[in-house]
This record gives structure tokens, C-alpha cells and sequence, in this order.
């Protein structure tokens, strides 16, 4: 099995750089400029969860967490659920520290990315929303956190596996809400024996950003500007 997990993280590595040949093909192809990115990212990886799903097949029915029973049907869901939340609180704590201890400013650049290239194509919000995610888990939890908490203790495993989680990111100036949800992922794994719990969590968070940023942008901005101009008219009458 250590072979196949090998095979993976190799396939995820060349599946990140795979634009070099990709992207020009589609020039070749004629696909228009403003798609490009969003397309073959969906089409890279799509083949790598593809190849992902049928390297790890033997390990989908093994108990790979040392003394942990994974959990039942019912458990899985309300995990799943406390799950979001718990991800949600652990971003805000973390994003908390960053700002008014460690004076970074909100936003991140890497999101920021992401959704420029998914207004611009909306192929890109399965490779966000969905793809995306369960890659992740599948890599940094089942494959990284789950071979290190073979040797190690739970924290030293989820620290290690969720810097790596932070790194593969490229976005090191919040490496502190990166490293946050990396341990809430690998608690969500360790404490359901269930890697679709951590995987539920990071789709719906990664899910909701985008709504939020990309599909309902223009009417929460609608809002916003119908809020200050109702507050500006309230504020002008005392």
C-alpha cells in the first residue's frame, strides 16, 4: 500500500505542473483565452482523482487509524455537521490571531485567485467546490496524517500534515488558517475513523466561499449598498 500512496502523491505533484503542457494544447485547440485555466484545471483533475480512487481501492475497506472503529452511518452525518462548524470557528479563531496579533491583513490571495478564475469560468467551482476536496483529504489526511499517526502521537502527525496542507497552498502569509483547518480535518478523521467526514467538512467550507464570493456576489453587494443607504437615512434623522 505505501507503494500506491507513493504513486499518488507523485501523480498529485505532476497533475500541479501539468498546466505547462495543458494550457497550450487548449491554445492549440482554440478554446477561448478566458476559459483556459478553468477547463484544464477541471480536466487535470479530474484524471487525478480518477487515478487517485483506483490507486487506493485496496485501502477503502482497511482500518488504517490505529484503534479507532470507524463510525456508523448516524455518527458519520453528525460528525459531518459539528464538522462544518467546527472548521468554520477554527478559521475564525485562526484568522482572529493573524489579524490582531500578528497584524496580517485579512483576504487571502489564493482565494482570491480562485475566484477570479471561477467568474470567469464556472467549469472551475467543480474543481473547488468538489474535486478539489476530496483530492485534498484523500492526500493530506488519509495518505500524510495517516501514515504519520502510525508513528507518531495525534498532534505531531496533524501539525506535520497540515503544514503541508499549508504549504501546498502557496499562500504562506495565512499559513496559520491553512494549519487551523488541517487540524481540524485530521481531528474530524481521527475521531470518525471516516475519511468522508473531513471531505464533507472541506466541500461544504470550500462551497460556501464560493457561493458566497462568485454565484450570490452581486446580491450580497446589492445588499450591502441598500444597508448604508438605509443607515445613512436612519443617521440622518438623529
Amino acid at each position: 500500500m505505501a507503494n500506491r500512496y507513493a504513486w499518488v502523491i507523485i501523480s498529485y505533484i505532476i497533475m500541479q505542473f501539468s498546466g505547462y503542457a495543458g494550457i497550450p494544447l487548449l491554445i492549440w485547440l482554440g478554446v477561448p483565452r478566458h476559459q483556459i485555466v478553468g477547463i484544464w484545471s477541471l480536466i487535470s483533475f479530474l484524471i487525478e482523482l480518477i487515478i487517485i480512487l483506483i490507486l487506493i481501492r485496496p485501502a477503502w475497506k482497511k482500518n488504517e487509524l490505529r484503534g479507532k472503529e470507524p463510525a456508523e452511518p448516524l455518527m458519520v452525518v453528525i460528525w459531518a455537521i459539528v464538522g462544518i462548524v467546527l472548521a468554520y470557528i477554527s478559521q475564525i479563531i485562526a484568522g482572529m490571531l493573524e489579524m490582531y496579533v500578528f497584524d496580517i491583513k485579512p483576504g487571502s490571495e489564493n482565494t482570491k485567485r480562485l475566484v477570479e478564475v471561477a467568474k470567469l469560468s464556472p467549469y472551475f467551482l467543480l474543481v473547488t467546490c468538489i474535486i478539489g476536496p476530496i483530492i485534498e483529504e484523500i492526500i493530506f489526511r488519509k495518505i500524510i496524517f495517516g501514515s504519520l499517526y502510525k508513528r507518531m502521537n495525534f498532534f505531531l502527525s496533524a501539525v506535520i500534515s497540515a503544514l503541508v496542507f499549508a504549504a501546498a497552498h502557496f499562500d504562506f502569509v495565512h499559513i496559520l488558517i491553512y494549519t487551523a483547518m488541517g487540524l481540524t480535518f485530521s481531528f474530524l478523521y481521527v475521531i470518525s475513523g471516516r475519511i468522508i467526514v473531513p471531505i464533507i467538512a472541506h466541500v461544504a467550507m470550500n462551497s460556501i466561499v464560493m457561493l458566497i464570493n462568485v454565484v450570490f456576489a452581486d446580491k450580497i453587494q446589492d445588499l450591502q449598498q441598500k444597508a448604508e443607504k438605509l443607515h445613512s437615512i436612519i443617521g440622518g434623522l438623529f
